[in-house]
């Protein structure tokens, strides 16, 4: 590559890490070091307001992301200028070849060319978070409804059932499907304290026996 070239490519990766350690510096100083609570001033962020929480969960999961993103950034400014230093800037890592002008005026501190990068892409799509292994079924780790062993024990249904008892912030729109409270929360046919549908008899023979009386 020609020495301009380099020059060039050096002004914008020196432009490029001073916005980048700007950036950190300034997410940094948001309080992302600190415990959620303490960096909105609550005791607690178990409270009354699960929306005010999770405006407060959403921004600073955001500015995490940034900072990491920020970080893995400067990473890859700081191996461009390795490269210009060891002469090997403008090379692919993988295939060796020139990386076109074009990508580096977009990409400065690219290490791969276009067309190993949409290989890179294409053999390794972007997966599914880890979490959904254990969020997915709901109540996966807890649900024992299906045990083959026939389990009747309190599950995280169950849990989740007897909490919702006292009201909950979800609303029709945030289950397909549903149009009203009532499919939202539809009446169930799993009777409490009932482990099988024997153990209604003898109280349902009581209250036909005895209709009238009561």
């Amino acid at each position: 590559m020609r020495a301009d070239k380099i020059k060039y490519f050096t002004e914008r990766l020196q432009q490029e890490k001073k916005g980048l350690l700007k950036q950190l510096a300034s997410l940094e100083s948001t309080g992302l070091d600190k415990a959620l609570g303490e960096s909105i001033g609550e005791l607690s962020v178990y409270d009354n307001h699960p929306a005010d929480i999770g405006d407060e969960l959403f921004e600073r999961s955001k500015d995490f992301a940034l900072r990491d993103n920020a970080h893995i950034l400067l990473e890859d400014v700081e191996s461009a200028f390795k490269k210009i230093t060891d002469g090997t800037y403008g090379h692919c890592d993988l295939c060796g070849q020139y990386i076109s002008l074009a990508r580096l005026e977009a990409i400065p501190w690219a290490n791969e060319c276009i067309d190993c990068q949409r290989n890179e892409d294409d053999s390794n799509p972007a997966g599914r978070p880890i979490e959904e292994q254990l969020l997915t079924p709901p109540f996966k780790r807890t649900f024992l409804d299906n045990d083959p062993e026939g389990s009747v024990g309190f599950d995280g249904e169950d849990a989740l059932q007897a909490v919702m008892r006292y009201g909950s912030s979800d609303t029709p729109q945030d289950l397909p499907g549903t149009h009203d409270y009532e499919e939202l929360f539809p009446n169930s046919d799993e009777q409490r304290g009932v482990v099988d549908h024997t153990d209604v008899i003898s109280d349902h023979y009581y209250r036909q026996t005895n209709k009238g009386k009561l």
